[in-house]
């Protein structure tokens, strides 16, 4: 069988797509080449529905591996493994805007297997990827509405960029991703610099019309293979009648249990509702009638919102919900909050460490080290539920590093912040953005911990209800809006601007107009926010707390690094074992000292010191006696410093034995009284007592 592809060019580069050489027993399978980066995506999809499914189980696995950079992977087994948090991440990123495209009827098991198979260190294969994944959907048969396009954009000297590279965008104050079909936008996904909303809503709609043309090569790429179609699951005859008697019986109860403000007496009505209609259905109309609850739910509650204005607790669509924000409940912690926005509460904490805390990032670039950490823990009881302990899921990784990119960057630079900060998350209640808490609580923790931050960062949660042309944007989404709405739309920053934004459509687009909308009206909520967490606390605190090591930093020449460490590391050891402090020494000089005691970080700063210091002529230092030989003594008095006291020079009496007046290990004080140029130091006892 003879490979088909299609070439074409795609802004800077050149995109290669390639079907029918590798992989020919997936549904689909396709190769994307972009410079050196080639990434591989393959498609399956069970032929048959399994029994008892009332959901889409889509499954979306993304893997670097490390030959694509020419690199053999690190730890005990040298092979990859578990996902690393990128490799989850991107699975995200491509499974979110895929999984509306969908047909709303298909529920067969489908799996995305999308592997790095060159990485050329230029371009970022995350995109690659959701490309690869375009092409093999459009070629599979699976019933999909539209074709996938997706875009980097950077913001680089006040100007949109597309598709930047690695390197640029380490100049870049926006890092976004926007992903959807020609009709609109489905998925957004940002950090910033404090960008306007205008900045932000401009690069969405330049990347949504940059992939335009990638949307129209995809389909002529299509074209040039044969496509099986699967068959979409119809609707069971008796599915009509059914709907209309299950909606007679319980759409009024719905709307009553909706009226409830508590979210668990609210779902322990909605479960006893629900129980009593599938307790009277016929077991093969069991799977129907779940759906058809589920829709009517969605009727009830959508269609009320929609005409009323009015939302399921009864607030005004703009209205954040109440908020109580608390330090310091934790002792021992160096930072600690409590936020809570209505059932929604994040125990947020702050920990402070040293470059030994660092991460190690092992990836298809060159290793690398991260100083900053935010880690989200998601327990079932925060929702009032059992469930598994001690797992990390993909939502719980996501829902990190979103927060991590709302507040990364307002935090001080590494040089003129030398600590590694570890920030964890735990969501104690949640009913509606808890990833939103988890910004607002981080904001509160680090400020607590005297983390210089540049100013608080707020985080709110946007949603929408969509039917015909009729919409209303959501302020504070709670869950169930989350649940039964057409759009998440979560928007982090600070009064002056955002520093992140994340989207997720579920209907097939939204227009600029309802983007806008969404946007000015987060601005107002976020900064109603601000101002409350701004009332708990104003600024940093100046001083840290007792537990938390204190770091100092002193600049040694690099002719100097060789006598702080020692030969073997014996001299930094050494000062390590004396003074109990961390003692650290980098390439070009820098050498950080930390001690969560005082006296311990003093002492060691001391030691560091007198080893760096050239001694001065005529002054006075305490020494030991080190060696003893004929014609005098080595004292050391100056860290590694050692210098020759002559035998002439001991006392004002003439002395005859050098070991009758000196011993080893002996405490003197000495004066120095010549320095040559090769550094040899000559020592005077006797002009000390003079």
């Amino acid at each position: 069988m003879t490979k088909i592809e299609h070439k074409f060019k795609h802004g800077e580069h050149e995109i290669t797509l390639e079907t029918n050489r590798v992989a020919k027993q997936a549904d689909a399978s396709v190769l994307v080449y972009c410079g050196d980066t080639v990434v591989m995506a393959n498609i399956c999809a069970a032929k048959t529905q399994k029994p008892d499914i009332d959901f889409f189980p889509l499954t979306v696995n993304y893997q670097e591996k490390y030959y694509a950079s020419g690199k053999i992977p690190g730890g005990f087994f040298k092979r990859e493994a578990r996902p690393t948090e990128r490799e989850t991440l991107i699975c995200r990123l491509v499974d979110r805007p895929v999984r509306p495209l969908f047909h709303k009827n298909f529920k067969n098991e489908t799996q995305i297997m999308l592997t790095v198979l060159s990485y050329d260190g230029v371009v970022d294969p995350d995109i690659i990827a959701m490309y690869a994944t375009s092409a093999a959907l459009a070629i599979s048969g699976l019933p999909v509405q539209g074709v996938l396009g997706a875009a980097r954009v950077g913001y680089i000297e006040d100007k949109i960029v597309i598709n930047p590279s690695i390197q640029e965008l380490e100049n870049s104050s926006l890092d976004l991703v926007v992903a959807g079909t020609d009709e609109g936008v489905l998925m957004v996904e940002s950090e910033a610099k404090e960008l306007p909303e205008e900045t932000m809503l401009e690069a969405v709609n330049t990347g949504h019309a940059f992939y335009q043309e990638f949307i129209s090569n995809v389909k002529e790429f299509a074209t040039k293979t044969e496509i099986k179609p699967f068959a979409v699951p119809e609707l069971p005859e008796f599915y009509e009648g059914l709907q209309k008697d299950i909606s007679a019986k319980i759409s009024e109860d719905i709307r009553g249990a909706y009226s409830l403000t508590d979210k668990q007496e609210r779902s322990q009505k909605l479960e006893a509702i629900r129980t009593s209609i599938l307790e009277e259905i016929e077991d093969d109309q069991k799977l129907a009638a779940i759906s058809i609850i589920k829709n009517i739910e969605k009727d009830v509650v959508r269609g009320d919102i929609i005409k009323s204005k009015k939302r399921i607790d009864g607030r005004k669509l703009d209205e954040v919900r109440s908020i109580t924000c608390e330090l310091d409940i934790l002792p021992r912690a160096h930072g600690s909050s409590l936020f809570t926005r209505g059932e929604t509460q994040a125990l947020v904490v702050a920990t402070l460490g040293t470059g030994d805390d660092e991460q190690m990032i092992d990836s298809l670039d060159p290793m690398s080290k991260q100083h900053f950490m935010l880690h989200y823990n998601f327990p079932p009881y925060s929702v009032g539920e059992v469930g598994r302990a001690g797992f990390t899921s993909r939502r719980e990784i996501g829902h990190g590093k979103l927060a991590w990119r709302a507040v990364n960057p307002m935090l001080p630079s590494k040089t003129d912040f030398p600590y590694t900060l570890r920030v964890v998350s735990e969501i104690t209640e949640s009913n509606g953005s808890s990833s939103m808490a988890s910004v607002c609580g981080t904001s509160l923790s680090l400020m607590a911990a005297g983390v210089p931050i540049k100013k608080h960062i707020g985080g709110i949660a946007m949603g929408l209800i969509k039917e015909g042309d009729d919409f209303v944007v959501l302020s504070d989404i709670l869950g169930d809006e989350d649940h039964l709405g057409d759009m998440d739309f979560k928007v982090a920053g600070t009064v002056d601007g955002i520093t992140s934004l994340q989207m997720d459509i579920k209907i097939t687009s939204i227009t600029k107009e309802i983007m806008q909308i969404a946007l000015n009206q987060a601005a107002g909520g976020r900064k109603h926010i601000l101002g409350i967490m701004q009332e708990a606390i104003s600024e940093t605190r100046s001083k840290f707390s007792k537990h938390a090591p204190q770091i100092e930093t002193v600049i040694v020449p690099k002719d100097k690094i060789r006598e702080v460490i020692g030969s073997g590391g014996k001299v930094i050891r050494n000062m390590v074992e004396v003074s109990g402090a961390k003692i650290e020494v980098s390439d070009e000089g820098e050498v950080k000292i930390a001690s969560n005691n005082a006296d311990s970080l003093n002492m060691a700063k001391q030691m560091v010191m007198d080893i760096i210091a050239e001694p001065e002529i005529g002054k006075i230092y305490n020494g030991k006696v080190v060696k003893i030989v004929e014609f005098g003594a080595f004292v050391n008095f100056l860290g590694a410093k050692d210098g020759l006291l002559h035998v002439s020079q001991i006392s004002k009496e003439r002395v005859a034995n050098v070991s009758d007046v000196l011993s080893e290990g002996q405490e003197v004080k000495v004066k120095v009284l010549d320095v040559d140029r090769s550094g040899k130091v000559k020592l005077s006892m006797k002009e000390v007592t003079e």
